[in-house]
């Protein structure tokens, strides 16, 4: 089962799906922001509301916890925006025993992507593989550490950012999230119930 991150990660995934032959459909976490600096993560939230926290982060930066409480409470109503928008009503797939590719366009802090597969431990896959094309060497260490296995394309230094290995780095839209959905359907029967 390939699961790709919203927006990006899905044209990365789908093709990913694609190539293997496998079922696709997304995993849909969101980043938390520092208060001066929403670009910069100092955590992320996932579907499920698992949350990760860059705990030396927030210390560094002195963030209060209500702060983070109410990032979180906002990134989980977008997440539930766009479960709705992309999937719909159709239930999440069943990833007991099966092998979980998660596939996003590249990582920076990793945060999103942590918070993803911390979520996807929950249901009980039997390996959980990152396939991603861009990540400093730093990150890529830490997300070693979580997943089952990691591939990574490349590891540039300087890394100030994903897009700047892209030659063509435009936002993907949500229209285009939902057609790639559309196009790689989900085998029949695939799919457990929302909550579980």
């Amino acid at each position: 089962m390939v699961l790709a991150i919203p927006r990006g990660g899905v044209v990365v995934g789908a093709e990913v799906a694609r190539a293997l032959g496998a079922p696709f459909d997304l995993i849909i976490p969101r980043k938390v922001g520092a208060p001066d600096n929403e670009e910069l993560a100092i955590g992320a939230v996932a579907p499920d509301g698992t949350v990760y926290v860059d705990r030396r982060l927030v210390s560094m930066l002195r963030v209060p916890d209500a702060y983070l409480e109410a990032k979180v409470a906002r990134e989980m109503k977008e997440i539930a925006r766009r479960m709705e928008h992309y999937r719909g009503n159709r239930p999440f797939p069943s990833l007991a025993g099966k092998t979980v590719i998660v596939v996003d366009d590249g990582v920076a802090t990793g945060a999103t992507v942590l918070a993803a597969i911390m979520a996807l431990r929950r249901r009980e896959p039997a390996r959980v593989v990152l396939a991603i094309p861009v990540s400093p060497r730093d990150t890529l260490g830490r997300l070693q550490q979580e997943a089952d296995e990691v591939f990574c394309l490349a590891t540039p230094e300087p890394f100030y950012a994903v897009g700047q290995f892209y030659q063509s780095f435009e936002q993907t839209s949500d229209d285009e999230v939902v057609r790639l959905l559309a196009d790689n359907p989900p085998p029949a029967g695939e799919h457990s119930s929302p909550g579980r």
